[in-house]
């Protein structure tokens, strides 16, 4: 099995904390897709703890992990969102989202106070939420004579591809979705069939 088209991320929203000299740091871990998810998370996450102080976040998106951004929210710099990037690292994963949210709680910490803090914040979101391996396919939608239906269930099955939005006429349309780390050998495969065409939809 190819490597090159998995990347880790986790299932769901995991949740954790960590508390410090009279300082609560409640951490939210989300799996995201794209930056235009990331506001409106982080949005709500204010609402839901508008008296906490501070909500620093970080997040970490691409299969290549060369997307990412970090935010102290008003913390010392350095001290808060890239002790929360560096769990999202260490942990392997990438397309998620940790937000923490810090209540005062009297007593100042220091920069080597506040870098543990966000850290282990971080660290308990992370650890409790469920891991896992993503697939990163494309979709494609394909038209082809219904002549050419024979041939095109075949290289479908025997690739096992995911397939979605039958349309069964003269001219027939599907949506199928193609490994990146085989879809070059499946679109080679698509182009020997007379008349069938194909489009990129969408990657995921």
């Amino acid at each position: 099995m190819s490597e090159s088209d998995i990347y880790k991320t986790i299932r769901s929203s995991s949740a954790g904390i960590y508390k410090e000299k009279g300082s609560r740091f409640i951490s939210a871990a989300f799996p995201v897709s794209d930056e235009q998810e990331i506001k409106p998370i982080i949005e709500g996450i204010r609402k839901e703890h508008h008296e906490a102080r501070h909500h620093c976040y970080a997040y970490l998106l691409g299969s290549e992990q060369d997307v990412w951004r970090a935010n102290d929210d008003g913390e010392p710099s350095g001290t808060a969102g890239r002790p929360i990037l560096g769990q999202i690292k260490s942990f392997g994963l990438t397309n998620v989202l940790i937000v923490v949210s810090r209540y005062f709680g009297g007593t100042l910490l220091g920069v080597s106070g506040l870098i543990n803090a966000y850290k282990s914040a971080a660290f308990s979101a992370l650890n409790n939420a469920e891991k896992i391996d993503h697939i990163v396919k494309e979709s494609y939608e394909v038209t082809y004579p219904y002549s050419a239906m024979n041939d095109v269930m075949k290289i479908i099955k025997e690739e096992e591809m995911d397939q979605s939005g039958h349309f069964f006429d003269l001219e027939c349309r599907i949506t199928v979705a193609l490994r990146l780390s085989s879809r070059q050998k499946i679109l080679d495969r698509f182009s020997r069939i007379e008349g069938l065409k194909y489009k990129l939809l969408f990657i995921k």
